[in-house]
């Protein structure tokens, strides 16, 4: 297994990881199976979604506030249930298929790891599944 590094800037981004995924199946020599990319944070989450138009990201964080915002009905006393809720929404892994060493991703797509209760130091397991 592997660990992929983030570092997150703000309360709530998406932050494109796709790079740094695809160099970690190139640096272990990878070629094919599949790669689960699993999010091991209560208010973090891994999702994939179009990378070609920023609005898109911008869309999901300003509609996800709407539906789920920072204040609102919630007991737990850190402050962040939304954040949890969000994590929850998105879920805590992706699993991506390799073949000959490659993301096999559609023309638009980007994985994209997912901050709620930033900024923070954060970390994504990488983990290869060889074909048979």
């Amino acid at each position: 297994m592997e660990q992929l590094q983030i570092r997150t800037h703000a309360r709530e981004e998406m932050t494109d990881i796709t790079s740094a995924v695809s160099k970690i199946i190139h640096e272990n020599n990878w070629s094919d199976g599949v790669i689960l990319l699993y999010c091991p944070h209560t208010t973090g989450a891994v999702t994939i979604n179009e990378g070609a138009d920023p609005d898109v990201v911008r869309d999901i964080t300003v509609n996800m506030n709407k539906l789920v915002p920072h204040r609102g009905d919630y007991h737990h006393a850190e402050g962040n249930s939304d954040a949890h809720i969000k994590s929850s929404m998105f879920g805590c892994e992706q699993m991506v298929i390799v073949e000959g060493g490659n993301i096999q991703l559609g023309t638009w797509q980007k994985i994209y790891f997912c901050e709620f209760d930033g900024p923070r130091s954060r970390k994504l397991w990488v983990k290869f599944l060889p074909g048979a």
